[in-house]
């Protein structure tokens, strides 16, 4: 897929692995489908090309300019309707409450977000030490770095960016927090590049790190596992659940609450008899990556993991 194609949104981005998410989403013509990580629109504009008259989309996303954004290319079409905050709320939006056949959630970061260094997210361009994917509320990462004590800098940082340095990058935060505020990106990167040795990697040294403290103070994780149970009570039957990720700790968490829903947990001769396992999901094919076309275009789309699931059918 190239700028400009279906799924590219009018800023020319490119959503990961379009032709795969429509594919997993199988969207019906009447149906009602929610994508709880709008962005710019890639994967919910290919959704909307494909709803008849009768069909409903739903769009959700913690980012204002997000929603900004839906609201001015979708919110003129009655089947749209438009929910800012987070997908982990979304079986507390009215517009759920029918049932939903299809629900999308691209993990992460967006494109856009990393574009503009006044959002905080990359260390490649300097700004405000913010990363928060919700301006408006919690702490910036800048607020967290200047309040958490060494070990709790280190955990974050070993736990949600396998940082193997993370004892040695806390101990230097705090150290330089005491001489001055820690306050814009380019002072972290360059803090953090200054205690941890290149070595043969091609990524900077700040890269782990600035994941780990960006997955913290947007609490993704914890996020994701609640939307990933709110999806399951509010698909119907039949209703595919498409979920993105790229970073090993979100990837485990759809896999495992897939597997935990689609196949009976082993048997241990040395437990009670367990209950009779009815499944209520069925995954839809294994983990997929993106294509070597996709790939040459979209360099992002490498770490992307795409797995889908079919709500089941289960008996009152």
């Amino acid at each position: 897929m190239t700028a400009g194609g279906p799924g590219a949104t009018r800023s020319g981005h490119l959503p990961v692995m379009f032709e795969e998410v429509l594919e997993g989403l199988a969207v019906k013509a009447d149906g009602t489908y929610l994508d709880g990580t709008f962005g710019r629109g890639g994967h919910a504009r290919g959704v909307l090309q494909r709803l008849g008259p009768g069909g409903r989309l739903l769009l959700m996303d913690k980012d204002p300019e997000a929603i900004a954004t839906a609201e001015r290319e979708f919110g003129a079409d009655g089947r749209v309707a438009v929910f800012r905050g987070s997908f982990a709320d979304l079986a507390h939006w009215d517009e759920t409450a029918g049932g939903l056949d299809g629900v999308l959630f691209d993990l992460g970061v967006s494109s856009p977000q990393l574009d503009v260094a006044e959002r905080g997210f990359s260390f490649g361009k300097d700004g405000p030490l913010d990363m928060r994917m919700d301006p408006d509320g919690g702490e910036s990462a800048a607020q967290w770095l200047a309040r958490a004590d060494e070990k709790e800098i280190a955990d974050v940082l070993w736990t949600l960016g396998e940082e193997r340095m993370s004892r040695r990058i806390a101990r230097a935060i705090v150290a330089e927090r005491e001489r001055e505020p820690i306050v814009r990106t380019a002072q972290l990167a360059a803090l953090i590049a200054s205690v941890v040795p290149r070595g043969k990697e091609k990524i900077h040294p700040a890269t782990r790190s600035f994941q780990a403290i960006r997955i913290h103070v947007n609490r993704e994780l914890a996020d994701l596992e609640t939307g990933l149970e709110a999806a399951m009570q509010r698909l119907k039957a039949g209703g595919r659940l498409v979920v993105i990720s790229f970073h090993s700790l979100e990837d485990r968490i759809a896999k495992q609450f897939i597997a935990a829903r689609a196949k009976a947990p082993p048997a241990n001769r040395r437990m009670p008899e367990p209950e009779p396992f009815t499944p209520t999901l069925r995954a839809i094919g294994g983990a997929r990556k993106a294509g070597e076309a996709e790939l040459a275009a979209n360099p992002r789309a490498r770490s992307a993991v795409l797995r889908v699931a079919e709500r089941l059918q289960v008996a009152a």
